[in-house]
């Protein structure tokens, strides 16, 4: 794998991804590839569970603005981004963000990806593209109305004001906020929990709200249907059903096939 991208597989099941591209973390094409095979990776070889983190200071500055040029540069830009952004949201495990410091454009986007941001206290986001005189091209137009709302979503564009970690959680950008230093101890503790969990179920759960969510109700609603039947074939449904059955909840241990 790219220096620009380090990934540690712990024994707890937990893959840490780190972004390591001083001293901003430019997403720059070099790291997005990099990234893009990271997440491949992690998608052929599932861990337990997927934290993604960057500096103590910046998380994600954003895209690495001296590439930008023409249109015809932006436009391959853009399609790095979303192949990498879409690779890391498509890894069939529960994706944290722990965000310390800026998480800033392209930054933002990549927390937008994860399916759960924790946010260390002195955390900021924002899509501050209008600045520029330019548009979010990583996923921001469409991950952030989907997280904060469309009015929201809009106004942070539109005005590319940034976020502190109270606000950012107030509006459901961030879902905890945690002390810098605990920041990724939760995220690991966290990630470690899930890890040891039901993983094809909790892989399904995940198709299911992503895929019905972009649909409408009674199509969300067939797919739910057609996954719960999919996870009866699943040794940890066997082992989770006649546990409950046994001992009651909770009390299950499941082998994660």
């Amino acid at each position: 794998m790219s220096e620009l991208v380090l990934l540690e597989r712990r024994p707890d099941g937990v893959a840490v991804v780190t972004l390591n591209n001083p001293k901003v973390n430019a997403l720059s094409q070099a790291l997005l590839e990099a990234l893009h095979d990271v997440a491949l990776s992690l998608t052929a070889d599932p861990p337990g569970a997927v934290v993604i983190t960057g500096g103590e200071r910046i998380f994600a500055a954003g895209a690495d603005i001296s590439e930008f040029g023409d249109a015809v540069k932006a436009g391959t830009i853009t399609e790095t981004f979303h192949m990498a952004l879409d690779a890391v949201a498509a890894i069939p495990r529960f994706v944290i963000a722990a965000v310390s410091g800026y998480a800033l454009g392209g930054g933002c986007e990549l927390a937008l990806a994860c399916d759960y941001r924790i946010a260390g206290e002195r955390a900021v986001f924002g899509q501050p593209e209008v600045l520029l005189g330019i548009i979010p091209g990583g996923g921001g137009t469409q991950r952030l109305p989907r997280v904060v709302g469309r009015s929201r979503a809009k106004e942070m564009m539109i005005t590319g004001r940034s976020v502190q970690a109270a606000e950012a959680l107030r509006i459901g950008l961030a879902d905890e906020v945690v002390a810098t230093d605990e920041l990724h101890p939760r995220a690991l503790a966290l990630a470690a929990e899930i890890a040891g969990g039901a993983l094809q179920a909790q892989h399904l759960i995940k198709r299911a709200v992503d895929d019905g969510t972009e649909a409408d109700l009674a199509a969300g609603l067939a797919i739910e249907r057609e996954l719960f039947e999919a996870v009866f074939h699943t040794a940890d449904s066997r082992i989770g059903v006649e546990s409950f059955l046994a001992n009651g909840p909770g009390k299950a241990k499941f082998t994660g096939e």
